[in-house]
Order: C-alpha cells, then sequence, then structure tokens
C-alpha cells in the first residue's frame, strides 16, 4: 500500500470535474519538466490501486494503456461512472483545486436559478438566489431577489448563458423587474469584475418570535471551519449564533441548507454537536466504511471503533429546548449537508421541507506526488459514510426525500428570513405558525428551471463534497 493521506477527504461534484479536470495540457511541456505520461499514469494507477473504494473493480494493471493521456487514462480505471463513481477526478493544477477545496475562489459572488422566461424555452434570466457577503456582486448593490435579464448587452438564453456569465473576468449586466407574468429590462448598464473571495458560510440568522414559539433560523451555505489567518472563525461565529439562540429560550430551528452543496465534516460535527438532543459522548454521529485493505488497517491502528465518529460537548447547546428540527433542502443539498441530516436522525426527529437532495455519501481524499515531479492530482473516492444506525441509504441522484415537498420556484425570491419566502414559510406553517400571506405566495409567477438547482458564477469548491481537515484525520500512513 502506499502512502495516502487522509487529511482533506473530499466529495465534490461532476461540474467541478469538467471545469478543472479537463484543463490537460500536454504533458511533456507541463511546468517545463520532462514528464511522460507513462510516468504519471503509473502513478495514477498505484494511487487507485491502492485506497480507491472500488479498486478491485479496476482493470489489471496490463489491461491498461499508459500512453493514453492522463485524464483519458483515469477515465478507464473510474467504476461506474454514470451511476457509482459520479465525483472522483483528476487535475493537472493540484494547487489551483487546493484553493478551490479550501473555499478561496476567484468570482463574481453570485448564486442564481437560471429560468425560462418565454413559452417557448429559449430566452432565460438569473434569478438571483443569494449574493456573497464582501463580493463584487454586493459591492455592486446586486441582492437575492434581483433578476438578471442581459450581460454584456446581448440577451440570456439556454445556450449561451454558461459562456456569459462564466466567459469574462468583468461583464456588464442589465437587471430585470416583473410586471405581472412579464419581465421588463432596466436599460442601467451594472459593471461587475471578479475578485478572489472567501465566503462566511453564514449567509443569515435571527430569531423569530410567534406567540409561544421562539424559532432560531439560520442559512448557513458550506461548511468551512475558517480561514488561513483564523483557523476557528467561521465554527465560532456558529457557536455564537447558537448562544444567542439558547438565551432566547428558542424551541424550534429551521436549518437553512438549500443552497449548501458541502464542505468540511469537522464543520458538519460542530454543527450537528450544537443541535443534537440528549447529547452524550457517546452518541455516534457516523460512521466510515472504506475499502477493504484500509477498513483493516485502521482497526488494527486506532481499534475496533476507528472509523466512529461521536458528537462534541459543545456548551451552546440547544437540542434539548427542541423536539424537532426542520431542515429547508433543495437537489443541491449535498454531501456534509446530507451527512447533517442522516447523522441526526437516529437522534430527533428531523423534519425536511422543500426538494429532494442531490444524493452524495460518499468521501475522497486529493492526493498529490510527493515526490512534487508535476502538479497532477488525483480526487479519488475512499469509502462512503453510514449513520449511527448503520443507514445510508441515499447515495443516488434521488437523495434524501423531502418530509414535506414544497415548491421553491415562486419569484422574485424574498430575502431570507421574510416569513413569507416559500421555504420558511412552509416550515413555519408545519409548526402551526400562521403568516400573514401576500400576494405572491398565491400568484402564477413560478420559474421554469432550465436546471433543478441554484448555480454560480464560478464552479464553487464546497459543491457535493465532504471534507476532512486534521482534526479528524489519523496521521498519513506508510503500508
Amino acid at each position: 500500500m502506499k502512502t495516502l493521506q487522509k487529511t482533506n477527504l473530499i466529495v465534490t461534484s461532476l461540474l467541478l470535474l469538467i471545469a478543472v479536470s479537463c484543463q490537460v495540457k500536454d504533458i511533456n511541456t507541463i511546468d517545463n519538466l520532462n514528464v511522460t505520461k507513462t510516468s504519471v499514469n503509473s502513478w495514477t494507477y498505484d494511487m487507485m490501486n491502492d485506497g480507491y473504494f472500488w479498486y478491485k473493480d479496476m482493470p489489471a494493471r496490463n489491461a491498461t494503456d499508459t500512453s493514453d493521456s492522463p485524464d483519458a487514462y483515469f477515465e478507464k480505471l473510474i467504476y461506474k461512472r454514470q451511476t457509482h463513481d459520479r465525483f472522483s477526478m483528476i487535475t493537472d493544477n493540484i494547487d489551483a483545486l487546493q484553493q478551490q477545496f479550501n473555499g478561496i475562489i476567484k468570482a463574481f459572488g453570485i448564486h442564481y436559478q437560471m429560468a425560462f422566461i418565454d413559452e417557448g424555452k429559449v430566452n432565460v434570466a438569473a434569478f438571483l438566489s443569494h449574493v456573497s457577503k464582501g463580493s463584487p456582486a454586493d459591492a455592486a448593490g446586486l441582492k437575492r431577489g434581483d433578476i438578471i435579464t442581459k450581460v454584456n448587452g446581448t440577451v440570456l438564453t439556454k445556450d449561451n448563458y454558461a459562456t456569459l456569465i462564466g466567459g469574462s473576468e468583468t461583464i456588464s449586466i442589465n437587471l430585470g423587474k416583473l410586471n405581472g407574468s412579464q419581465i421588463e429590462t432596466d436599460p442601467k448598464n451594472i459593471s461587475i469584475t471578479r475578485a478572489q473571495i472567501s465566503e462566511n458560510p453564514v449567509a443569515f440568522s435571527s430569531i423569530i418570535s410567534k406567540g409561544s414559539k421562539k424559532v432560531g433560523y439560520l442559512v448557513y451555505n458550506q461548511f468551512v471551519p475558517g480561514t488561513d489567518s483564523d483557523k476557528n472563525k467561521y465554527d465560532n461565529e456558529l457557536r455564537s449564533i447558537f448562544a444567542d439562540f439558547k438565551s432566547a429560550g428558542v424551541n424550534e430551528l429551521v436549518l437553512d441548507l438549500r443552497l449548501n452543496g458541502g464542505g468540511y465534516m469537522s464543520s458538519a460535527v460542530t454543527l450537528s454537536s450544537l443541535i443534537v438532543s440528549n447529547y452524550s459522548a457517546s452518541k455516534v454521529f457516523y460512521k466510515e466504511q472504506w475499502n477493504d485493505k484500509f477498513d483493516k488497517y485502521w482497526k488494527e491502528k486506532n481499534g475496533a471503533d476507528a472509523l466512529t465518529y461521536r458528537f462534541l460537548n459543545e456548551k451552546n447547546n440547544i437540542g434539548n429546548q427542541l423536539g424537532r428540527i426542520f431542515v429547508l433542502t433543495s437537489q443541491g443539498t449535498a454531501s456534509a449537508s446530507e451527512l447533517i441530516i442522516n447523522g441526526l436522525r437516529p437522534h430527533m426527529n428531523v423534519v425536511t421541507v422543500g426538494d429532494h437532495t442531490a444524493g452524495k455519501n460518499l468521501f475522497g481524499s486529493l492526493i498529490g506526488d510527493e515526490k512534487k515531479r508535476w502538479k497532477y492530482g488525483l480526487y479519488i473516492m475512499l469509502g462512503q459514510t453510514v449513520n449511527a444506525n448503520g443507514q445510508s441509504d441515499y447515495g443516488t441522484s434521488a437523495g434524501i426525500a423531502a418530509s414535506r415537498p414544497a415548491d421553491d420556484s415562486r419569484v422574485p425570491f424574498l430575502a431570507f428570513g421574510d416569513e413569507n419566502e416559500t421555504l420558511l414559510n412552509a416550515a413555519l406553517k408545519e409548526m402551526g405558525i400562521q403568516t400573514g400571506q401576500p400576494a405572491r405566495l398565491a400568484s402564477p409567477e413560478k420559474i421554469s428551471p432550465v436546471l433543478p438547482r441554484s448555480e454560480r458564477d464560478t464552479p464553487a469548491a464546497w459543491d457535493q463534497q465532504m471534507i476532512r481537515d486534521g482534526a479528524f484525520a489519523p496521521s498519513p500512513i506508510d503500508i
């Protein structure tokens, strides 16, 4: 068994695979090093044969062609790309990818739902579902609920929007406004330029008081513990929010994960430990299942519970004030978000409101060449997670079904925390809380999405992944 780092374990999306791994250059000229395809491909086979969850299903080494390009060679080792391993990838720039995995990206900072705006389903608009704090879009005054109809003077269509939004460092946009069922475009141009951002995962939090109900509401968009300068900054912000929830006597909790594609598993442990009912040091949050070689190794090295991870004793835990938790979900709710739902279910009533989730129960590792001969890196699936009851039945595109299905396609999107915002309103109704319903909730202004999930201007590193940092990882192994 070769050396394999069990740090920064990640589950990522096929979108990121397409955006990053297909940019393979001529391997003999990369970084001006005389590196052969055979050497990279042989290293790739060794790493895959070592830790890949489905290594037994790989073709025999002598049946592979090491003269293939590294990306083509890698694809031939993947187990059932369309149905099982949708996420493993190869990159020719591991440093850049690691930056993305750390949540540092160059972007405008817009999250949006692309939807058709004509009966012929040709023209589309970008309905903004979130604008990242401190981003160029935020500085330009964009906000959730805005509608982009033109980019660089061109009307958006289903065929051009990806290129127009993603193809330039600077774009000029025009916003639209709903007038009945029609969208009128404002002639005013707004210019925004990409910049490097590190997004705060806490998008919004509030306490809603209605009679005997005190509802804590948290919009959490990625699982990232902190920054390079403050490793626990964002986890500590979570702790502070829950301290406020606790002191206010919050007795209902709405956790909004509809835009959360995953992130660090350590932050999932932190968040779940602030929520779980009747905490005890023996309560299991999740367990890992590796391939047979690694499963045996970890248990021999660290004992029978080596792959069992328990809740932490968080002093601001509000679990004993709750009878249940409501989680707002979409088809973009993935990986570490699904880990929260699945991991809490054996311990308390988890009600999901919205759409089914993405279906990502796998974790992986980003692996580079220890000898630094090239910048190629592999991101391979190492195993899957299960909850305390051994359940992990959501690893397909059907994901985790919504307990209370709710349509989140009414526009314009209302601000987070507005009691009439579609999914929050649905959760409040389940609690028995009545809110004033504006005409919008009964109106026919519903979008027809191009894709079933929200998109971002730059493929986000945290989409559909689970990342484990050093706090929860044993030392590197060498067998």
